[in-house]
């Protein structure tokens, strides 16, 4: 893929993905609630995309703020999020993120990624989503699906998210950042999926290099 071709593969991108059914931690992130941006991303966590929504939903009903969630017991918290992933160690962790969020910033969710990165639980994917999608501010957030898309498309040549974040920052134009997270986990659930992705319908076909598809539909 050619550098110069990100635009086109981003107003392609535009057009597929409102056709399709968004991820439940872009829903959330609709509220622009940083509290509740941070803590369905860490529900999400291999985590099943219906299992987060589903999940999320029932905490939010039970405690929408740090204060009212530092008040659930852990065990609360479990019986509400189950069954995500590894729901025990998150529970612990958005117990304790929500009584530092209320005893060490005022029950304001920091809005940096370096403090981000000190709260439990909480890694770059994480960090970077409430960073711009809580406070609108520059972040790219790379989870499996920007990581794997990234580099199928040709567009970066990395061996990690993180590295991947870091290149993707170097070239990828400041106007795509806050919005590159969405339409590529969107895409990447519905149709460039990590196995046997759906190359027969993908509209970037002709600008994607396919880099390590062995296998597609």
């Amino acid at each position: 893929m050619r550098e110069e071709d990100i635009h086109e593969v981003i107003r392609l991108l535009r057009e597929e993905v409102a056709r399709l059914r968004e991820p439940a931690v872009t829903r959330v992130s609709r509220s622009r609630d940083p509290f509740k941006v941070l803590v369905s991303c860490l529900i999400s966590l291999r985590t099943k995309d219906e299992v987060t929504g589903e999940a999320s939903a029932r905490l939010f009903e039970a405690a929408d703020t740090a204060e009212r969630m530092a008040n659930l017991t852990e065990r609360k918290i479990e019986k509400l999020i189950y069954p995500a992933g590894f729901y025990r160690v998150k529970a612990r962790n958005i117990r304790e993120i929500s009584r530092r969020v209320s005893r060490e910033y005022g029950g304001r969710v920091p809005d940096t990624i370096d403090e981000l990165l000190n709260l439990p639980g909480v890694g770059r994917k994480t960090a970077n989503l409430v960073v711009s999608q809580g406070y609108g501010k520059p972040g790219i957030c790379v989870d499996t699906h920007v990581h794997r898309i990234s580099n199928r498309l040709g567009y970066v040549h990395t061996r990690t998210p993180k590295e991947t974040e870091f290149a993707l920052r170097e070239k990828l134009p400041p106007e795509y950042w806050t919005d590159f997270n969405d339409l590529l986990v969107t895409y990447g659930q519905n149709v460039c999926t990590p196995v046997s992705p759906r190359c027969s319908i993908c509209t970037l076909s002709e600008l994607c290099d396919r880099v390590g598809v062995e296998r597609s539909r």
